[in-house]
């Protein structure tokens, strides 16, 4: 099982800090953004790891991660996306890394207090699929949100305006290699993206995705707010706890 952290994009809700740098390269506390999600990866068990940057500045990266020493780690892969195009986009550029193998998808600026080793390990003895994890939040508008059935996810919302639940998807996602198959069918969204969420949905419907809720707190880091609510939590707490 491989890992991929998505660190691309222009940062734009974070500017003017990101005018000269990528936004995961920005503190959270005592440490670069982009720590957090390879350490993620790396807590699971996970040592074979692609980072996906773009921009201006992603020479920075192989500067600061070098092949992953920091991590305990031999080698750090590293593949560059020109311009925006959403998540799936941004993840279609591994497909040569995966190399069909499955993979854990991290999100750059996402950060949890815990860890996913027991989903990760749900994730290796299952035969295919996919599996997504959720945590509740008070604000789920502005994630996507996944509608239940009893227990069962039919499907998951993006930002919608009346949420079917409190539970948002967060940015950590475990595929099957048939996920490159299904970036490859889809249709830019409305905002002009590959949505990562159509990607859930296309497993859902085939009745191959699993769930689970994650333990202690998470957060993303991508505006003001959240950036200084992760470090505030990360001073407080500590993140990705074994």
């Amino acid at each position: 099982m491989k890992g991929v952290v998505l660190a691309g994009g222009l940062g734009s809700r974070l500017y003017p800090l990101t005018k000269v740098t990528n936004k995961h390269l920005l503190p959270v506390y005592n440490e670069p953004m982009i720590y957090y999600p390879i350490r993620i990866l790396v807590n699971a068990g996970i040592d074979e790891i692609l980072i996906v940057t773009g921009g201006n500045n992603a020479g920075d990266f192989l500067k600061l991660l070098e092949n992953g020493k920091d991590f305990g780690l031999k080698h750090i892969n590293y593949t560059y996306q020109q311009g925006e195009g959403g998540i799936a986009a941004a993840l279609s550029l591994a497909e040569f890394f995966a190399d069909k193998d499955k993979i854990v998808v991290v999100l750059g600026d996402n950060i949890i207090e815990g860890n996913i080793k027991e989903a990760a390990e749900k994730f290796r003895n299952q035969k295919d699929g996919a599996r997504i994890l959720l945590k509740e939040v008070p604000d789920p508008q502005r994630f996507g949100v996944p509608v239940f059935e009893g227990d069962k996810i039919i499907r998951v919302e993006e930002k919608p305006a009346n949420p079917a639940s409190n539970f948002a998807v967060i940015g950590i996602y475990m595929y099957d290699y048939r996920v490159f198959e299904f970036i490859r069918s889809l249709k830019p969204s409305q905002r002009g993206e590959l949505e990562i969420t159509d990607v859930n949905n296309f497993y859902i419907r085939e009745g191959k995705m699993q769930s689970d809720v994650i333990d202690g707190w998470w957060t993303d880091a991508g505006t003001f707010e959240s950036l200084q609510h992760a470090g505030n939590m990360v001073e407080k707490t500590g993140a990705n706890k074994l």
